[in-house]
């Protein structure tokens, strides 16, 4: 048995990808907790902009929503909506938009609006907030979601953010700017999409995955990679940042911390 969970494997996975220096969009959730990781470790000089304004936000705590005052209290500057988006993310100054969704498919499309016909869904999910225009305009987007058959389905209930649409050269051809989807991390393996295709693709298991088990939660005929990796498990250092992190914030909020990561 090991000495971390499998959220606590996502997470640190996906926090190693955002590199130091970077310019990150970030969404709320296991997006922020991921990127406010790796700005506790690896890469204390990235700036961290959140879509009501703050930039370069250094929270103590995990916000429980864009409009968190922590986020603000902690920034460099704040700035209005519009300039966040039309001189930041339309202005080619973001390197990763980093999101999560409740459903993807295989061309790391991404569904925040319902589950269900949109005319009588089953459940009301919070919305597109700036997902599609981050999606659209980043440099490049990093995903992460817990993985299973209710999240990772062959076709979503609604297309909220276009990912790679149905693969190949559509980026391109419908006009996006930047490059989409480059890594997907879930609690299972770490997928990138093929170079040719667009389609997902799992480049690495974490300690204890499967393939089995992979494609048990997927709801498509998942590909893997023919050198396929292994994630190198968190570190002592990452696990301590990680868990105090979560300390502090359940502190802070309560049930609400856990609520906000769901």
């Amino acid at each position: 048995m090991s000495d971390y969970s499998t959220n606590e494997m996502m997470t640190v996975a996906a926090a190693r990808r955002l590199p130091d220096g970077a310019v990150c969009f970030v969404g709320i959730g296991l997006p922020s907790t991921a990127a406010n990781l790796a700005r506790l470790t690896h890469a204390p000089d990235v700036t961290l902009i959140y879509e009501s304004g703050p930039i370069g936000a250094r929270p103590d705590v995990l916000p429980l929503s864009i409009g968190d005052g922590e986020l603000a209290d902690t920034a460099d500057t704040v700035v209005s909506t519009p300039e966040i988006f039309r001189y930041w993310l339309q202005g080619g100054r973001v390197d990763v938009g980093f999101l999560g969704a409740a459903q993807i498919d295989r061309h790391a499309n991404l569904n925040t609006t319902v589950i269900g016909p949109y005319a009588a869904p089953r459940t009301r999910l919070p919305g597109a907030g700036g997902a599609p225009e981050i999606a659209a305009s980043a440099k490049q987007v990093f995903i992460i979601m817990r993985q299973s058959t209710r999240s990772f389905v062959p076709a979503l209930d609604f297309v909220t953010t276009v990912g790679h649409l149905d693969g190949g050269d559509a980026r391109q051809r419908a006009g996006l700017p930047g490059a989409g989807p480059s890594v997907v991390v879930t609690d299972l393996c770490v997928m990138e999409p093929d170079p040719v295709t667009r389609e997902l693709t799992v480049t690495a298991l974490h300690p204890g995955s499967t393939r089995e088990q992979v494609r048990a939660a997927t709801g498509w005929p998942i590909r893997f990679a023919d050198a396929l990796a292994q994630t190198t498990p968190p570190s002592a250092a990452e696990l301590q940042a990680l868990r105090a992190l979560q300390a502090r914030t359940d502190a802070a909020h309560g049930k609400q911390a856990a609520g906000a990561e769901a």
